[in-house]
């Protein structure tokens, strides 16, 4: 993860705000050094989730919020300070309590979160209850049946995310390519590919 949040750094001249799962420790200590690493390579914001892929569950909210904590001072002691985005996960691996979730995310907000995430929200209600009982920016995934951006932001959204979308998107048009040449050994896939400005654009 490193490796590449210093690559990407290197070619772009926008901030980066990094997935960094846990942040890659058990202990506060452990924590504060991926954070400080994260900045040391230039990135701009990062993020810390409450699902534990050791246990295969969303982590107590005592020791999530300990982990938002630690993450949170790791981020302030940097040098370049980064903007931390904390993540209630439970929507993502079949949970569907709200009450639960906004619990989480004002916890992590005291707990120092600059911003807050409970990616696999979709009802515009439950989005506008997060917003308005939380109290800090609020990100949301872009997904399938989730509002539009325009309809987030009439209700206070700051920030939405792709996730692996738009990767997926285009290795969809690409296995569609490969598809129709291998079984009808046509070309229309050339209306898909990327218009000359846009490649000019690249040059």
């Amino acid at each position: 993860m490193l490796d590449h949040v210093a690559e990407l750094t290197a070619a772009i001249d926008v901030p980066l705000n990094v997935d960094s799962e846990q942040c890659f420790g058990d202990t506060p200590s452990d924590i504060a050094a991926t954070v400080r690493a994260i900045a040391d390579r230039g990135a701009a914001g990062f993020s810390i989730e409450d699902f534990n892929p050791a246990s295969g569950e969303v982590d107590p909210i005592e020791i999530a919020t300990e982990r938002v904590a630690a993450a949170a001072e790791g981020a302030r002691a940097s040098a370049n300070p980064m903007v931390l985005t904390a993540r209630a996960e439970s929507h993502l691996y079949g949970g569907d309590d709200l009450d639960d979730t906004i619990s989480r995310l004002t916890a992590f907000r005291a707990a120092g979160a600059d911003v807050v995430y409970a990616p696999g929200l979709t009802e515009i209600d439950d989005i506008r209850r997060v917003v308005d009982e939380v109290g800090i920016p609020v990100n949301v995934l872009a997904w399938p049946k989730a509002p539009t951006v325009a309809e987030l932001a009439s209700i206070g959204v700051r920030r939405v995310s792709t996730g692996g979308a738009l990767a997926w998107a285009a290795l969809g048009t690409l296995a569609d390519a490969g598809r129709e040449l291998l079984e009808r050994g046509t070309y229309g896939y050339f209306d898909q590919a990327l218009r000359p400005d846009d490649r000019r654009a690249l040059e």
